[in-house]
């Protein structure tokens, strides 16, 4: 017989002891191995949203993160307007060398808790959403240019909403469903996204041509930005000419819900803001000297969001992922100080097995052997007991996660973290079984044998 079948069954005629104590390990390892798994598909989420086929966010001036985590993310609330006169600068004008392609984000309503974003269709039809990865419709198309009433949505949208292909839904006023909001006009549903694993799942996508003529949605032209150099300053005539222009718009909207075709007379660009603009820089050295031209002047900042991103993980989610670390790190120790406990406990009991062992000529070495492998066979199979269940925890709750964040995590590949684990636990179980080993090592056979019963 094998030294480890002799260890196995020597913990088998311990069964309930061996079984609580290999359970104290598996609890452990499975919560050190939910730390580590949230964490990698969490940071690995975040980086890829932040580099979704841009490098650059121009916004308002303020916090960079809170531009980013709005902006990308869909949370927080959103920072000021910028002018619509950046947007020309990056896709035509000034900056139009550092840029290959800029994407304007309108921001500020939703629908059913779900952040309702405006923009154009350039967004689903030139960008991708991760490396090599473009977006796809499960359902439906693309909205066009000229349905300035279109929009499409992301696969969580969809689900959380009950919208299809065909139906209509009308924004509400506020990034929050607090109820306190108005209702703007609808928008008929053309395409429903297939699931891309970013925040875009959990977000409605509207014409930016129609949501300038929603109501509030225009900068009366006296209104003055003082970021916007090019402000006029006839306030009355502006709201008179928004509210002409809403009213005008309201009626044309509902008709061609109705599938006639109307033509639709955009909002002037001077009564136009946007919250932020997302960039793809032509070139690395220009995703650099693009920011820091565009934060020398006063009517926006532009960030790099990757950069943004991993601040946040360094500064606050890491540290934080280290503390969760320790604290199931200390629950393994104590699970192989319990290894420790239940080993050394039996030796009482065992005298007479290993006198036994040692007369039938097995050397000291050999009974210490067998003790240490009792202690890592004790500490192995709860690891691995406890890795199963605690991947079996994350598959599990990946729905209700991937449902409150959008972040999918379901059964996430293998990541060298976990790998670690195995070296890990040997060590642990070794130390934990040195002591008792010892003492069996010490044993003295004739005093064993003397004073079995």
């Amino acid at each position: 017989m094998s030294l480890i079948a002799i260890a196995w069954r020597s913990l088998t005629q311990r069964a309930l002891a061996s079984t609580l104590t290999g359970l104290s390990m598996a609890l452990g390892v499975a919560l050190v191995v939910m730390v580590l798994v949230a964490y990698h598909v969490i940071s690995d989420s975040f980086q890829r949203g932040a580099g979704g086929g841009y490098d650059v966010i121009v916004g308002a001036k303020g916090g960079k993160l809170q531009l980013v985590l709005n902006t990308v993310y869909h949370l927080s609330t959103p920072v000021e307007n910028i002018p619509y006169s950046v947007f020309h600068d990056l896709n035509e004008g000034r900056f139009k060398p550092y840029v290959t392609r800029a994407i304007p984000y309108c921001l500020g309503d939703n629908y059913e808790g779900q952040r309702v974003v405006a923009t154009v269709p350039d967004l689903f039809a030139e960008t991708q959403y991760a490396p090599g990865r473009k977006y796809a419709f499960s359902a439906g198309r693309n909205f066009q240019s000229s349905g300035f009433f279109e929009g499409v949505i992301g696969a969580l949208a969809a689900s959380r909403t009950g919208l299809k292909v065909g139906d209509t839904f009308r924004p509400t006023h506020g990034v929050n469903d607090d109820g306190q909001g108005h209702e703007h006009d609808a928008f008929k549903v053309v395409g429903i996204l297939e699931p891309t694993g970013t925040p875009n799942d959990r977000a409605l996508f509207i014409n930016i041509e129609g949501f300038y003529l929603l109501e509030n949605h225009a900068k009366p032209v006296g209104e003055t930005n003082p970021a916007d150099p090019k402000a006029k300053v006839d306030v009355a005539s502006g709201h008179e000419e928004h509210e002409a222009t809403h009213k005008h718009h309201e009626g044309e909207a509902e008709h061609e819900h109705e599938g006639h075709e109307h033509s639709h007379t955009p909002l002037p660009e001077d009564q136009r803001e946007l919250t932020a603009v997302l960039v793809r820089t032509s070139s690395p050295a220009a995703s650099i000297q693009l920011p820091n031209l565009i934060n020398e002047g006063s009517a926006a900042q532009a960030v790099m969001p990757v950069r943004e991103i991993r601040g946040l993980f360094d500064v606050i989610v890491g540290p934080i992922e280290t503390v969760l670390l320790a604290l199931t790190g200390l629950i393994v120790v104590v699970s192989g100080v319990g290894i420790l406990v239940s080993i050394y406990n039996s030796m009482s009991e065992r005298r007479r097995e290993i006198a036994v062992m040692r007369a039938l000529g097995a050397r000291r070495s050999t009974v210490r052997t067998i003790v240490l492998l009792e202690s890592m066979l004790l500490s192995l199979t709860g690891g691995l007991a406890g890795w199963i269940l605690g991947r079996a925890l994350i598959a599990a709750l990946s729905p209700a996660i991937a449902a409150r964040t959008g972040v999918v995590i379901g059964f996430a590949p293998l990541i060298p973290a976990e790998l670690a684990l195995v070296p890990a636990l040997i060590v642990l179980s070794a130390l934990a079984g040195y002591l008792p080993a010892m003492t069996a090592y010490r044993t003295d056979v004739a005093k064993a044998l003397a004073s079995a019963p």
